[in-house]
């Protein structure tokens, strides 16, 4: 393995949209969703541990997680366990992993992913994910993985890529033009049908240099903010400084602050089995389904003319179902959820207007 090799794995969301599976006190990311014996931050560790040591990984989560990763990531070291006081997006949880790596390898170049995606050939993803590294190597580049649409998504983000300015050692790395986020369904065709757009997978890959140049110029604010604290990362006077100055940190994506506005980023077009499993609607297209199409998960899940269906229930709940046709029906410690697939977006709507009614308890 490469020691200049690192990776920042993020984990700090609370997974709003699989409510109510998904809870704030246990979040999808520390959840079996797939049904495979290891919850999504379990197998996104083991894949990277297959390139980086585990000495170099580092795991960006809420303070409130810090037992959950300890628990089911047993062979991370304490300090690697990078630990947010508020959720600040992923601009700030970025910085703040770049200077705890840059008090230990200024040389490093790091691979930045999301706990929770799916990842169905891992060998041809970590392929990519080697060859974007040794560009990020050869390159002062910010590069970042783009998957080719199967379908007019509003739910992902887009990158437009220039066919003419190319990586001559790896021609499926190319300039990036433009980021859209989360176009509406008619733009959404017509991104599909231009091809030349990607989805935006949300895994990043430079070299530590790379991108505290970066923050230096498009978001010095927040660069600003944790040089403060040079000296004090990876020591025991570290937390009192995150906390004394995590709050103060606007609230910004890195997409947002730093890749749409950088002259020297870089897509490589990728296709490993990818989704960002962020829907049920996601879930539903990976799940095996029965005759009439429904994805069931329960032992006593009974279903009489529906089809189209995302069904989750425990497994002691008996449950009849009849003329649903493209629902979502999700039961989850005391909440349940009926809706439409092609309305899970509000799913997040809900989820606030229970918070304003009934406070935290189902949140």
């Amino acid at each position: 393995m490469n020691k200049d090799y690192y990776c920042v794995i993020m984990a700090g969301g609370v997974g709003a949209r699989f409510w109510p599976m998904s809870r704030t006190k246990h979040p999808k990311q520390f959840i079996d969703i797939l049904g495979t014996g290891e919850t999504l931050i379990q197998q996104t560790f083991k894949r990277f541990a297959r390139i980086c040591p585990a000495e170099n990984i580092f795991i960006v989560t809420n303070e409130i997680y810090k037992d959950l990763v300890a628990k089911q990531i047993p062979e991370i070291p304490e300090n690697n366990i990078v630990l947010e006081p508020a959720m600040r997006n992923t601009a700030p949880c970025i910085a703040y992993a770049n200077y705890k790596i840059s008090a230990i390898n200024p040389d490093a170049k790091i691979v930045v992913a999301p706990s929770d995606h799916l990842i169905l050939n891992e060998d041809v993803f970590l392929d990519n994910i080697l060859k974007a590294l040794e560009a990020a190597t050869e390159n002062n580049w910010l590069l970042t993985l783009g998957i080719k649409p199967t379908r007019p998504d509003t739910g992902y983000g887009y990158i437009q890529y220039d066919e003419q300015e190319k990586y001559a050692k790896n021609t499926k790395i190319s300039k990036v033009k433009t980021f859209t986020e989360k176009p509406d369904s008619d733009l959404a065709v017509k991104f599909l049908e231009s091809g030349d757009f990607l989805w935006n997978a949300g895994i990043f890959i430079w070299s530590l240099r790379s991108i505290m140049d970066a923050f230096d110029e498009h978001l010095n604010d927040v660069n600003d903010l944790f040089s403060e604290g040079v000296g004090k990362y990876n020591t025991p006077n570290e937390k009192v400084f995150i906390d004394e100055i995590y709050t103060s940190c606007r609230k910004i994506s890195i997409d947002y602050g730093i890749m749409e506005k950088a002259p020297n980023v870089y897509v490589q077009v990728a296709d490993f089995g990818w989704s960002d499993l962020g829907t049920w609607g996601s879930l539903f297209d990976i799940r095996p389904k029965d005759s009439a199409n429904n994805a069931t998960v329960g032992e006593n899940v009974m279903i009489y003319d529906s089809s189209n269906c995302i069904i989750n229930m425990p497994k002691e709940k008996l449950v009849v179902l009849q003329g649903l046709d493209g629902y979502i029906v999700v039961e989850e410690d005391g909440a349940l959820l009926v809706c439409r697939k092609d309305d899970e977006q509000q799913i997040r709507t809900f989820v606030n207007d229970i918070k304003n009614r009934n406070g935290e308890n189902f949140i």
